[in-house]
């Protein structure tokens, strides 16, 4: 792509030089300035490269919001100059005046639509490329649940039907974050991007990356919370403080925990379930297992299959502060460990 874009700006350089030169022929009075027009048309494709490299991840948002800013900004121009303030005066003056609204108008519309880009979908739908009538929800993920990693997993069951926005800004923690000097830091920004990986290659998930930056760190939250305003969508994320912040302006926070703890089958009185015993209880005879969600099971008169999986029947189940403690009789054993 590099190499294709230089092609293409020394073509352009070429071209404005060779129609310098040319148009000194069809003008014979500039014919003895021909070397003349041939550096002022290479001062000019100069020129317009260096603009073209200076707009340099310049998205197609900013350039709709700058159109956008301009016409806003011509037209309160044009409504000024055409109300009584300027019906009397000298020409000249009632010219330049309106040649400065203009210019001034222009400008401060420019810079307030390119300011808030991330609003200007509010004004103008289609700036998504996603049709005003087309009914699409979003969800807004945020860097702690891409190094979580679950959400790779739900959205491979189907249960999640909206697309996913991830802003850039996102991405660009992610990356420094696995570019850390620290182990772990290092070892989670790399699982970041590795379930972004695993997030691209599931094929009926949308995935838009959101153009979006912040000037410092400590905006981002704020920014988080503002773009899924904004997009009237969800906020997926692990980090609580970020999840209030989302529910006091009235944005929906899609929360992981308890989607899993939601999910945790039901244990009744009676129900056979096969666990591994890894250690000795505290009374005579009993051992000690757990089930994936962190509860402990202790089993009766089982103290002698440690380190086996074994079928065993709940007898009873206590509620504790730390999750469920499951008190369980041996049935048989299921199998090695």
């Amino acid at each position: 792509m590099n190499k294709t874009l230089a092609v293409i700006r020394v073509c352009f350089v070429l071209l404005c030089v060779a129609a310098s030169w040319l148009v000194c022929y069809s003008i014979k009075e500039w014919d003895q300035y021909r070397w003349t027009a041939v550096a002022v048309g290479l001062l000019i494709g100069v020129l317009v490269v260096l603009v073209d490299v200076l707009l340099k991840g310049f998205s197609l948002r900013g350039l709709s919001a700058i159109t956008f800013g301009l016409a806003a900004g011509s037209l309160v121009a044009w409504l000024i100059s055409r109300s009584p303030l300027l019906d009397q005066g000298d020409p000249q003056n009632i010219y330049l005046v309106r040649l400065a609204l203009f210019v001034i108008c222009s400008y401060l519309g420019a810079v307030v639509a390119l300011r808030g880009r991330d609003e200007f979908n509010l004004v103008i739908p289609y700036v998504r490329f996603v049709p005003h009538e087309v009914d699409v929800p979003f969800v807004v993920v945020d860097t702690s649940a891409l190094i979580d990693g679950r959400i790779a997993r739900v959205c491979e069951t189907q249960f999640l039907g909206a697309a996913l926005i991830i802003p850039s800004f996102v991405l660009s923690e992610l990356q420094e974050i696995a570019g850390s000097p620290d182990p772990l830091k290092q070892a989670r920004g790399r699982r970041g991007l590795d379930v972004l990986n695993e997030l691209r290659q599931i094929k009926h998930i949308d995935i838009r990356i959101h153009q979006s930056e912040v000037a410092r760190r400590q905006d981002m939250d704020a920014k988080l919370v503002f773009i899924a305003q904004s997009m009237r969508a969800k906020l997926l994320t692990t980090e609580l403080n970020l999840a209030k912040m989302a529910q006091f302006h009235g944005v929906t926070w899609l929360n992981l925990h308890a989607l899993e703890k939601s999910l945790r089958p039901a244990l009744v009185l009676g129900e056979s379930i096969e666990i591994e015993l890894v250690k000795a209880g505290k009374d005579e005879g009993q051992a000690v297992g757990y089930l994936a969600d962190g509860s402990m099971v202790v089993v009766n008169q089982s103290r002698a299959f440690l380190g086996k999986r074994v079928t065993v029947e709940i007898t009873g189940v206590l509620p504790t502060a730390g999750g469920k403690m499951i008190f369980a009789n041996l049935l048989g054993e299921a199998g090695p460990a």
